[in-house]
């Protein structure tokens, strides 16, 4: 007779394994991560307005953020990472190798049919700088864009059902945001000043916390816009979480991730349950207190 291990039996199996090893093994030896990934969560350096949040520009190629952007690539270059990753579309990557080819030969900047993106983009202007300068061969685009983010179909649910205080609450959400990056840009902040704010754990909270908490309340119990966008937003994310293990090799003990700070808060959340990885900051290896 053949037994068939239903999920509650193969749990519980699990559970009585784990029991087991813990009585045989009672000194539990604590195992330190084997690998460190510096998490940059970044504005978009050339704004093309393509987020939900709409914030000021600012301006990456004067002659101050060019000299910020060499002092915090120098910083990298010593914490030494052996791969960069970028938000890029994964499945572009033999794009994203060309430019590359062209950045690491000086023949880059020196095309003046460079649009907006290709000039003030963050993956060229920070990662590209990086990785040259760590002699690395290539950078990997990890971003999976094949992913819907019904954001106005969600605000009509909300205002369809009169969730007038969640809708407050979204709005007030993203103008917190808004608001508080224009006035540090008004202020003069400065690329570094601007890249910590963006990687505050305040900040990660409440983008993880707009992303998956809050979404998924859009609507009446028939309506799942709100939750859809959430688990989008999650796939999205989780597929790019994905690709940096997979493009990872043993020998990989310190990595890079560069992407918009929404992207890195989630991926702060997949590596804090990876027991094999941990988080370094920006602000740890620039000696910043």
């Amino acid at each position: 007779m053949k037994i068939r291990l239903t999920p509650i039996l193969l749990v519980s199996i699990l559970i009585c394994c784990k029991q087991e090893y813990k009585d045989e093994n009672t000194t539990i030896t604590h195992v330190d991560p084997t690998k460190e990934i510096l998490l940059i969560g970044t504005f978009h350096y050339n704004n093309p307005g393509a987020d939900v949040a709409k914030t000021k520009s600012f301006d990456i190629l004067s002659e101050q953020s060019q000299l910020e952007l060499e002092g915090i690539s120098s910083s990298i270059k010593k914490y030494n990472p052996t791969k960069v990753f970028v938000e890029w579309p994964f499945k572009e990557q033999s794009k994203l190798d060309s430019l590359y080819r062209l950045y690491k030969e000086n023949n880059y900047f020196t095309n003046d049919s460079l649009s907006d993106f290709y000039l003030k983009n963050e993956i060229f202007q920070l990662a590209f700088r990086v990785a040259k300068g760590n002699n690395l061969d290539k950078v990997y685009g990890i971003d999976y864009p094949e992913t819907q983010f019904p954001y106005q179909e969600v605000m009509h649910d909300i205002e369809s059902n009169n969730q007038l205080k969640l809708k407050e609450q979204i709005e007030k959400s993203i103008a917190h945001f808004t608001s508080g990056f224009d006035n540090m840009i008004e202020s003069g902040a400065s690329l570094k000043e601007l890249t910590f704010a963006m990687n505050t754990k305040e900040m990660r909270h409440a983008s993880n916390d707009l992303h998956i908490n809050i979404f998924s309340l859009a609507g009446s119990t028939d309506d799942f816009n709100g939750v859809f966008l959430t688990s989008e937003w999650y796939k999205r994310n989780l597929y790019m979480w994905s690709l940096i293990q997979k493009y990872t090799s043993d020998s990989d003990e310190r990595v890079m991730v560069l992407a918009g700070s929404s992207h890195t808060a989630m991926i702060d959340l997949f590596v804090k349950e990876n027991k094999d990885w941990k988080i370094k900051e920006l602000k740890e290896i620039m000696n910043e207190k």
